[in-house]
């Protein structure tokens, strides 16, 4: 494969087989920064040098009723993980202010469960509306579950610029991963968000059993909703999970799959999320040659890294943050994810 002459054609406007994003997996080691390289001529076309930083704030935690295997928040789930009902408009509103001036430029708002009821929409809408009132220029993205009609509607009304609703797996795996709800109501949810006004950010989840054909699946699946925004998550075996204990990443295959959607989706918001330091390890700071974005401080249920070594491993990879310097960031406050609000999710 002439990963140089890839990189030209999809430059120019072209795109990727499935074929062609399937030899991309099967790489060998040897090759992978090579392909680094190629992926990163494509994200400097599209992105120059910036990095998007995101922030998530858990207004709800734990409780779910759905049975997603990898969740630490599932059905059943004894993972040692804090578990809350709604964060106050201003608990959300504090942990918001903290990763914007750590140089957030998106703002999450997560909720777990099945899915918002309409009192929910207008709770999160509350946030919004302040967060826009005071940061104008900052994006705001829900994360609330399978959304019902006209609720998509009354989050743009209320300024949201994003829905997030990850497909997580291809279709053909996603009975390996969840029962208590299917493929085709995610992508219908993200449709739907995109359908009335709001940015689709959906992606997936790597590391899960799946085979590399499921992971070029999932990766033209997400082409074909629109997303525009594609975190890539890296399975955190939590304890307490049926997904517990389970490996099958290296960080070199990891390189790879940042790549292949790079290669898929070459002008979105690729970002590296979830498990990037268990998964990555010492090899973080080469996905920013591929991806444009990344979570700043914790996950949902689990620590990430430092907020104040995330920006300097972007200064020090010679990048900056989108709309602001790295330099004139300030980091997140040792709030760590044990306590309520505190961090971010894939």
């Amino acid at each position: 494969m002439n990963l140089d002459a890839l990189a030209d054609r999809v430059i120019a406007g072209g795109t990727v087989t499935a074929g062609e994003a399937l030899a991309i997996l099967d790489l060998d080691d040897a090759l992978t920064y090579p392909l680094v390289a190629a992926a990163g001529r494509i994200r400097r076309h599209h992105h120059g040098t910036t990095v998007k930083v995101n922030h998530l704030v858990n207004l709800k935690s734990g409780k779910c009723p759905e049975d997603c295997f990898y969740c630490s928040q599932r059905l059943g789930s004894t993972a040692d993980i804090l578990r809350y009902t709604w964060l106050s408009q201003q608990e959300a509103l504090d942990a918001a202010e903290a990763g914007i001036r750590a140089g957030a430029k998106r703002v999450c708002l997560v909720a777990s469960g099945r899915g918002p009821t309409d009192r929910d929409v207008d709770r999160v809408g509350t946030i919004i509306d302040s967060l826009k009132a005071d940061h104008p220029d900052v994006e705001v993205c829900a994360c609330l579950g399978i959304l019902k009609e006209g609720q998509a509607e009354r989050l743009a009304g209320h300024g949201a610029d994003a829905y997030n609703h990850n497909l997580n797996t291809a279709a053909s795996h996603y009975d390996h991963i969840c029962t208590t709800h299917d493929y085709d109501q995610r992508v219908s949810t993200v449709e739907h968000a995109r359908e009335h006004g709001l940015s689709a950010c959906s992606g997936l989840i790597a590391g899960m059993g799946e085979t590399h054909e499921q992971l070029v699946e999932v990766a033209f699946e997400l082409r074909a909703v629109g997303a525009d925004s594609v975190p890539v998550n890296f399975l955190m075996p939590f304890d307490g999970t049926p997904l517990q204990g389970h490996s099958q990443l290296t960080p070199l295959e990891c390189l790879r799959i940042l790549a292949m959607v790079r290669f898929v989706h070459p002008d979105a918001d690729v970002r590296v999320a979830g498990g990037r330091e268990q998964h990555l390890r010492s090899l973080q700071a080469p996905s920013l040659e591929i991806c444009n974005s990344l979570f700043l401080g914790d996950y949902l249920t689990s620590e990430g890294q430092e907020a104040g070594d995330d920006l300097a491993m972007i200064r020090d990879a010679g990048f900056t943050i989108w709309g602001q310097d790295a330099e004139d960031a300030v980091a997140l406050p040792p709030t760590r994810s044990r306590k309520r609000g505190a961090g971010a999710a894939a």
